[in-house]
């Protein structure tokens, strides 16, 4: 659905899902405003989408933490029809380590930003960026919408858990609110163009660009966290999902909102590929595409993982109209593409 007379905020809109899921929206023909505080991206991000879509996206640097700020903002872009809210810290061992960091960022930010967008009274389509996480240990894989949501093994995952219980709250008490959670499984890959992609400061927390720093010499070797688990090889086994893929959900997920009529609407969707790949099996499949042998060993278990997290989708392909197209294979060589480019920018 082309839409340009609407306009939607997206927070966190520099950082690897954002910046994938801006470019589809201005393929669809939406206005987009983008506010970032840039605490794990750069610039350099907007410059790159720029160039891919050949614009000048509207961007704001904007600390949602910052009450005052934050209520400034919204007042001055009170034409707002739609927000994607990606803003939050999103590393897992992080936040078992330091968990105060992550219950002030990503619940902060969510509050002040739906506390402002309440006070226009007027009608909101929000996008929650939720998490597999918040299904703790599944019981059942692969994971319906259904599946009863436990304790968190995260911090981070209990973050999201209780995002999507605030929106829903605001979205029951307040006619002006429809919002969608996306429960996100395990996005990998970078544009087709190579120009945008995931690029981690420091030490990458995710595995594929572990994989690829590894394979381009910046990292020494890769730690598989443990291989003792009851799955095909004794490895975890995720859902891999291509990010043009999940940037796609986006878009099909404000298509919903905005054609629904229906007061107080809100609904949780998986979106994942539906198929389970183990972390052995994801080494493999990169040497196979790219034909990199990788230098990995295996390590002891890693605190807040789960054997096996894998998606059942059919919600999304039902009520969304929406599927993932790109395979695993598709997108590690896209994250190596990726890869390759940026290194060969540095020299």
């Amino acid at each position: 659905m082309k839409n340009s007379m609407s306009k939607i905020l997206v927070t966190g809109g520099l950082g690897y899902i954002g910046s994938h899921t801006v470019v589809e929206l201005h393929n669809q023909g939406y206005e987009i405003i983008i506010v970032d505080d840039l605490s794990n991206t750069s610039l350099d991000v907007l410059k790159r989408i720029n160039k891919i879509t050949n614009s000048s996206i509207n961007y704001v640097n904007l600390d949602l933490k910052n009450v005052e700020a934050t209520k400034i903002f919204i007042s001055e872009n009170n034409d707002i029809d739609g927000v994607i809210h990606f803003a939050a810290s999103k590393a897992v061992g992080e936040s078992v380590d330091n968990p105060l960091k992550y219950y002030i960022n990503n619940i902060s930010s969510l509050t002040n930003l739906l506390n402002e967008l309440k006070d226009l009274n007027k009608k909101i389509n929000f996008i929650f960026s939720s998490s597999a996480t918040v299904y703790g240990k599944p019981i059942n894989v692969p994971i319906t919408e259904l599946e009863p949501i436990k304790n968190a093994e995260s911090p981070y995952g209990n973050t999201k858990q209780i995002g999507e219980e605030i929106i829903r709250d605001l979205v029951n008490s307040n006619s002006n609110f429809k919002a969608i959670s996306l429960r996100y499984f395990n996005p990998i890959g970078a544009h087709l163009s190579a120009m945008i992609g995931e690029l981690p400061i420091g030490v990458p927390q995710n595995l594929v660009p572990y994989i690829t720093q590894t394979a381009i010499g910046i990292r020494k070797e890769l730690t598989v966290f443990g291989n003792d688990y009851l799955t095909i090889d004794g490895s975890c086994l995720r859902d891999y999902i291509h990010v043009v893929d999940l940037a796609k959900a986006h878009i099909k997920s404000l298509d919903k909102l905005i054609s629904n009529d229906d007061k107080n609407y809100y609904d949780t969707f998986n979106i994942g590929t539906g198929k389970g790949t183990s972390v052995l099996e994801l080494i493999k499949s990169f040497e196979n595409v790219t034909g990199n042998k990788l230098n990995f060993k295996i390590g002891d278990r890693r605190k807040g993982d789960v054997a096996e997290c894998f998606a059942d989708v059919s919600k999304a392909n039902k009520f969304l109209n929406w599927n993932s197209e790109f395979s695993v294979e598709d997108s590690l060589l896209s994250s190596w593409n990726w890869e390759k480019n940026i290194n060969n920018e540095k020299l």
